[in-house]
């Protein structure tokens, strides 16, 4: 078994993982295995764990994702091929748990392990949102997105600087710099801020969604074509209830964490569900905020994004988020609930409660006294 040299618990887990796996890095006529580090994300109760399910071939029922959940895939790039391993970290809470991104996006992670992406040797992000809840979706997908971009810079930095100290060190990582090189006839590239690893928005629950009013759909799906066109990253519309969605959502994900072909369907009509690899859109066809009541100038918007963000939020105010603060301990989740345990909870906090009262009247007896 090689060496163990990672730092913390999950990534000994991943290392155990792949050693089992590839012995040594090859199979059978010596190729290869190529291994790839994928960290999921997204709203609350999303279905990100279905999703993942399906995109995995993996017919059994999903469960409620308890905080980070680590697990692997398998596939052939061909006949008599090996079957490449995908390493992958769902989370789970929303915003609430976005602290634990540390764990999954690591120096090891975003080394990446193959070429076979468009952005070779960065592990990927798949960002899913609930588009049945408009009001929480930019929220929830700001607060994500800056959660991970955030990670992935401060390794970026710590790698430059470590690397700094090394004169005429001769060993490059895929982590020298956050910034991700995009090709020179990519679409608006002057005017993007790509995201540092390669990105995936996917839209959950649109049999949902496409009975909303058409132009509530409209401002979404131009709010989402601008986030995605503004991050490099690709964008798709998908339910569990479709086979078709599912089945082009899946290329996605496996074009993400396989390096096969994602296939050349594409939809941009806000009318159907969106599908648009990254690289095929442009600000010129998505076009200005679609907004009819409002004086965009009286907006002051610091940025083209602050702009969408404030239009989107004229139609869909977003949702206080002082309950997600207040649920940022799991143990008051109802997500997480156990009766048994929740009531001897209760009871020992009751307890707890009285010991500091009859504590705090033992004191104040002692004070008198002196």
């Amino acid at each position: 078994m090689p060496k163990i040299s990672s730092d913390t618990l999950w990534e000994q887990a991943a290392e155990e993982v792949r050693s089992r796996e590839t012995e040594g890095g090859e199979e059978e006529g010596g190729e290869p295995v190529s291994e790839r580090s994928v960290f999921l994300t997204g709203s609350k109760a999303a279905g990100k764990t279905s999703i993942l399910l399906r995109c995995l071939d993996r017919d059994e029922p999903s469960k409620p994702t308890l905080a980070l959940e680590y697990t692997f895939g398998r596939r052939a790039r061909g006949h008599n091929t090996p079957k490449d391993i995908a390493h992958i970290w769902e989370l789970g809470g929303g915003t609430s748990l976005s602290d634990l991104v540390q764990i999954p996006i690591t120096p090891v992670s975003i080394r990446g392990y193959s070429p076979f992406c468009l952005f070779p040797g960065r592990s990927p992000v798949i960002l899913i949102l609930d588009l049945s809840k408009p009001n929480t979706l930019w929220e929830t997908m700001e607060k994500l997105l800056q959660a991970a971009q955030a990670q992935v810079e401060k390794i970026s930095s710590k790698a430059q600087q470590a690397q700094k100290a090394k004169s005429g060190a001769k060993h490059q990582t895929a982590v020298q710099s956050a910034a991700r090189v995009l090709p020179k006839d990519y679409p608006d590239r002057e005017l993007i801020s790509p995201f540092p690893v390669p990105l995936l928005i996917i839209g959950s629950k649109y049999d949902i969604f496409q009975e909303f009013d058409s132009d509530k759909r409209k401002v979404v799906s131009k709010t989402l074509r601008f986030v995605a066109h503004y991050y490099a990253a690709s964008l798709i519309f998908t339910s569990i209830k479709s086979e078709s969605l599912m089945s082009k959502t899946k290329s996605f994900f496996s074009h993400l964490a396989f390096g096969l072909d994602r296939g050349k369907t594409m939809s941009c009509d806000s009318t159907k569900p969106l599908i648009i690899p990254a690289g095929s859109d442009s600000f010129s066809q998505i076009g200005s905020p679609p907004t009819t009541d409002v004086d965009i100038t009286s907006l002051h918007a610091k940025n083209p994004k602050d702009l969408w963000k404030k239009v989107y939020e004229r139609v869909f105010p977003q949702e206080n988020t002082s309950e997600q603060r207040e649920l940022k301990d799991p143990a008051k989740d109802p997500q997480y609930s156990e009766p048994q345990i929740d009531a001897m909870r209760a009871q020992k906090d009751q307890e707890l409660d009285q010991y500091k009262r009859n504590a705090a009247k033992s004191w104040k007896g002692l004070e008198l006294e002196t």
